[in-house]
């Protein structure tokens, strides 16, 4: 399948591709990227799987010193979350750098993290939930967040504003998002229970939450999270929202649904670049 976006750039370095999205990539004191599983002399079971839960460790590793060098980011500055659907957002700084890659986790409910520190890179992980990019233009602070169903109705979006204006005085207006890539809404069938969640947020669900005729529900997970991004103060102008299904686009990207549960996972990486 040729990979088609209108937000995206594939970028493959050295034999590894990962994503950026256009609009992050102008920003001149960040770096972003999205890894796929498309990587040459991967040699985990599942090609560039970056999750220590689903492969041998050691070459796991390997995968995440292949995908630094790739796409520029150092291997000893990596600080990675630790995800179980929540909604804990954690301050990071240097003082954390390798937990949860090269270090041991010191806590098993992370799913945001922001800093303010250059240097510090981010790391959050996927399979189809959604990946939530937040960048300070004013004080370049930075946060990513993984919001799977859980995480979206429990509003982590806003959990991540409100942890950046906490430390470091951030003015949701100032902020520049970017939501996905993840499983849109022509691939994420839900039940009713996990409708009547999202409907509850007291957003304009009509535009993220579709009924269907067997009782069932699509939900675009892509519109609920850019509703809350904005409810919080963000300017509609300054979210960009991905156009790439990680399901239909399953020969480049590990989707949970697509494989049925025998996938590898990809990361998303951020961090503010040193002086």
């Amino acid at each position: 399948m040729d990979f088609q976006s209108n937000v995206f750039t594939l970028n493959t370095v050295d034999g590894v591709s990962f994503l950026t999205y256009d609009r992050l990539s102008v920003i001149p004191f960040i770096r972003h990227a999205f890894s796929t599983k498309r990587g040459e002399g991967t040699r985990t079971v599942h090609p560039m799987d970056m999750s220590f839960d689903h492969d041998d460790r050691e070459a796991v590793t390997e995968n995440y010193r292949m995908f630094c060098k790739a796409a520029g980011y150092d291997y000893r500055s990596l600080v990675a979350s630790s995800q179980d659907h929540h909604t804990f957002v954690r301050v990071v700084t240097s003082a954390e750098n390798g937990i949860g890659i090269y270090r041991e986790k010191d806590i098993m409910s992370v799913d945001g993290l922001v800093t303010i520190e250059p240097g510090v890179t981010l790391c959050t992980y996927y399979a189809d939930c959604t990946p939530l990019f937040f960048v300070d233009s004013r004080t370049h602070a930075i946060g990513l967040a993984h919001a799977g169903w859980r995480g979206t109705v429990g509003r982590i979006a806003e959990k991540v504003i409100d942890a950046m204006r906490d430390s470091f005085g951030t003015d949701p207006a100032d902020l520049i998002c970017a939501v996905g890539p993840n499983i849109s809404v022509c691939c994420y069938e839900v039940d009713k229970a996990c409708a009547d969640e999202f409907y509850a947020l007291g957003l304009n669900s009509d535009q993220f939450v579709f009924p269907k005729d067997d009782g069932k529900f699509m939900v675009d997970m892509l519109e609920c999270n850019r509703q809350i991004l904005i409810s919080c103060g963000v300017k509609p102008e300054n979210i960009t929202v991905s156009d790439v299904c990680t399901k239909h686009n399953s020969d480049l990207l590990w989707s949970h649904r697509a494989t049925a549960g025998d996938r590898g996972t990809m990361c998303a990486m951020l961090r503010i670049n040193a002086e």
